[in-house]
């Protein structure tokens, strides 16, 4: 599809370099030339010596400097540890003790006036009777203060100073015989304001059976300011008020079908009105269920809905996604689930369809031993656009422990952007949380469990390049195919020329095709072989329980065909393959040896002859479709019927993927295309998926491919992005590193209309984030055009200096 573009809307490239002189201006017929001043053969030799040796001077001092820099200079840590137990000095306020603490747990983080706001709990061993010798570990809680401009040399010269303090927010002491246990602070930050939501358990010395024991619990709210301070002094950074109950405005009938409240850890949210949100897990009489609480007045007033999610589901992380759509993913008894609210917390449903890459089900082969959980979720806009970032962990500990893994995704496409932190101490326990904030992404996270357990910061720089070249990227891609009429409203990915090292590279980066015995035509593979094959994992378990879902119950895959001839058997075309079911396959399209198609869904033991016929070397459309549990087959843009097909429940499929040729299931009743000697001799090309269900009108677009009119006599440069990163090498698995990415290169015809219909292509090589560390600002064509032309410039100057 790419390729064709090319052809005919092709660059002008040629004569870039051509440069024309001040002086070749045209002499009337009157003028006489005046006589140029000669050279000396010695003049000449010198200016060629200076020439180059400024020429090498230039190349080797760009050279050294690079080599200094990653030689010479000490490397920087990817985190720093800002609460260490043992270590880090944390400064008293009232109800609490100077000192250090044996550990830190459950890490928060907020930007507030140009400070960055890391909590955490923060407990030691307090001894106050001494027939208690074993004592209590109180918890309080704790922050570190950073200024958000800083760069990321200095935060760690600032945070491994012996200077450094941690700053107690909230005190756990309340005189000898009463403790507060301060747990799991959730903040958010609105302009210079932070507000903090701690949960506080209350325990008192029982004096005649000389024990502690429990004596009521709480929710408290502490707000901040944050301060321009002028002299550095971190305690002056943020100004705390007093703790505030917010329990009393819980209303009475709602206490009294609860034990009580607890806060969820990480990060609230403001919504797009300001109003601001904190997640909650309530406690019920036998089960607990989270629940959201909000104000709409800067944090004066606080309001409970009564809506809670299903029982049981506990780790509630929010986040808004479309204007007053709350969304909420929740860990409950057998699966991990995504829910939304669009009236404030008042209803809460199901959100099939919404972040599919969490959904988890703890029966399955995906779920052992609790793995898969999301930590940390936030939404930001990035390069223009809008995403939700989470970070997810596999396995937490023995063989099998996994660093915690980063996506991006536009609710359309996600991308794994690899693995961000690690509990080096291979314990169970590891929390963390993300804040995007002045152009950074920062990670917060727990690293170990129990006593010795750590906080540590990072600053996500190279994985935001990546982000944001990959955003811009599928930003680039939308306006490229929609210049030709093909919709891309829930457009996950599209297969079209880049390929190669047996893969077939998704034009937006995140979900490749692997080919067996293929051969590579324009836009696609030509299927000759008995085991030729396209396998395309669209929902896919990968190694280290990491997984790629893209796909709920609703989708459409829409492919371009050729048949060179009649195969010898009815032979299969494309097939949409469940991995762990029986039979593997929930949709199958044939075509036969009489040029008939041939459908076959699931739990159907025979397959239906169409009436429609296909016609040798004519290039077809076939498209897959479902739609909530009715599956469909469409040839150029028909339907060939419908069909009701049995599937899981609401959750999102299973692993599953398509599959184009004579792809072997092992089916009982059929033999395999290589026992029965079955020759496909078919080209696939352009392969568009969508998240959702298409109408003919956008089949008849995607397989016409029109090109849209540009605007008057305008080149069409000002409309498109000339180049368009391509994903012309492999997209990274799980701790892979990409190849380099290829363009897209669209042509500077004056109008659209002159290039050939339908035709795209895919051409050239360019950096990736991870390669060039710039985000493919290295590929930029005029830079190098910049640094070729330099000599040039030199040589003219030089020339201009011996005839002056």
């Amino acid at each position: 599809m790419h390729s064709r573009i090319a052809a005919a809307k092709a660059p002008r490239t040629q004569n870039r370099r051509r440069v024309t002189g001040s002086r070749g201006r045209r002499r009337k017929g009157g003028e006489s030339e005046p006589q140029r001043p000669k050279m000396s053969r010695s003049m000449f030799a010198s200016a060629v010596l200076l020439l180059v040796v400024i020429w090498i001077c230039c190349n080797t001092g760009g050279a050294a400097a690079v080599v200094e820099g990653k030689s010479g200079d000490a490397p920087l840590p990817h985190w720093v540890d800002i609460f260490l137990p043992e270590k880090t000095q944390v400064l008293p306020k009232e109800g609490s003790e100077s000192g250090v603490k044996k550990a830190f747990a459950a890490p928060s983080l907020v930007s507030a006036g140009g400070v960055m706001v890391a909590f955490a709990e923060g407990f030691s061993e307090y001894n106050a009777h001494e027939n208690n010798p074993f004592g209590i570990k109180p918890y309080e809680i704790v922050a570190g203060y950073i200024k958000a401009a800083e760069s990321w040399p200095s935060i760690v010269a600032e945070v491994n100073a012996s200077t450094w303090r941690a700053h107690t927010v909230i005190g756990s002491r309340n005189g000898n015989d009463r403790l507060c246990f301060l747990y799991r602070p959730t903040a958010v930050a609105r302009e210079n304001k932070v507000f903090l939501l701690v949960e506080s358990d209350t325990t008192r010395y029982d004096n005649v059976n000389n024990k502690w024991v429990k004596d009521g619990w709480d929710i408290q709210l502490v707000e901040g300011v944050a301060t321009q301070s002028t002299d550095g002094v971190q305690s002056t950074l943020i100004n705390w008020a007093e703790p505030k109950s917010i329990l009393q405005q819980i209303p009475k009938h709602t206490q009294d079908h609860l034990k009580e409240f607890e806060t969820a850890g990480g990060s609230g949210i403001v919504m797009q009105n300001d109003t601001l949100v904190f997640p909650l897990v309530a406690k019920g009489k036998n089960y607990p269920f989270s629940i959201i609480t909000y104000s709409t007045d800067n944090g004066n007033n606080w309001v409970f809905p009564e809506s809670i999610s299903p029982v049981g589901c506990l780790d509630p992380r929010i986040t808004e996604w479309e204007t007053g759509q709350i969304l909420m993913i929740v860990q409950c008894i057998d699966d991990q689930r995504v829910y939304e609210s669009r009236d404030m917390g008042t209803t809460w449903t199901t959100a099939i369809g919404t972040l599919p890459g969490v959904w988890v089900n703890s029966q399955s082969e995906d779920y052992p031993e609790g793995g898969l959980h999301v930590d940390a979720l936030i939404t930001a806009n990035i390069g223009k656009r809008k995403v939700m970032l989470y970070t997810q962990r596999g396995y937490a500990s023995g063989e099998n422990a996994n660093p915690l893994y980063l996506w991006v995704t536009d609710n359309n496409r996600l991308f794994f952007v690899g693995p961000v932190g690690m509990d080096n101490a291979g314990k169970k326990e590891v929390a963390s949380t993300l804040l995007y904030s002045g152009g950074n992404l920062h990670l917060l996270q727990q690293r170990g469990s129990g006593e010795g357990s750590v906080i540590s910061l990072s600053r996500l720089t190279e994985e935001l390049k990546e982000i944001e070249s990959v955003l811009s990227t599928w930003s680039q891609k939308d306006v490229f195919f929609s210049r030709f009429s093909i919709p891309t409203a829930g457009l996950v990915a599209v297969l079209s020329d880049a390929a190669g090292d047996g893969r077939w590279y998704d034009e937006y980066l995140c979900l490749n095709a692997t080919v067996t015995n293929a051969t590579k035509v324009k836009d696609g593979f030509q299927l000759t072989e008995p085991e030729s094959r396209v396998m395309w994992p669209v929902n896919s378990r990968e190694d280290n329980n990491l997984r790629h879902i893209s796909l709920s119950h609703n989708f459409t895959l829409v492919a371009s065909v050729t048949i060179e001839e009649a195969p010898s058997e009815n032979t299969p075309l494309l097939t949409a393959v469940l991995v762990d079911a029986e039979p593997p396959y929930f949709m199958r399209l044939s075509y036969t040896a009489d040029n008939k198609w041939e459908t076959m869904f699931k739990g159907e033991t025979k397959p239906t002859t169409e009436r429609s016929t296909w016609e040798p070397k004519k290039e077809h459309q076939v498209a897959l479709m479902l739609q909530g549990n009715k599956a469909s087959v469409h040839i150029d843009g028909e339907s060939l019927g419908e069909r009701e097909v049995l599937l899981t429940d609401g959750t999102p499929l299973e692993p599953f993927g398509f599959c184009f040729g004579a792809c072997d299931f092992g089916d009982e009743e059929e033999d395999s295309p290589k026992k029965i000697g079955k020759k496909p001799h078919v080209t696939v090309t352009n392969v568009f998926l969508y998240n959702r269900p298409l109408n003919s009108t956008e089949m008849t677009a995607i397989k016409e491919r029109k090109p849209v009119l540009a605007r008057g006599s305008e080149s069409q440069a000002d409309d498109v992005p000339q180049t368009i990163a391509s994903a012309g090498s492999a997209v990274p698995g799980p701790g892979e590193l990409p190849a380099a990415l290829g363009r897209t290169t669209v042509g500077t015809t004056t109008n659209a209309e002159h290039a050939a219909a339908g035709s795209l292509t895919s051409s050239g090589n360019g950096g990736t984030a991870r390669e060039t560390g710039d985000g493919g600002a290295n590929g930029d064509a005029g830079s190098a055009y910049a640094r070729e032309l330099l000599p040039l410039l030199l040589l003219l100057g030089l020339w201009g200096l011996a005839t002056a």
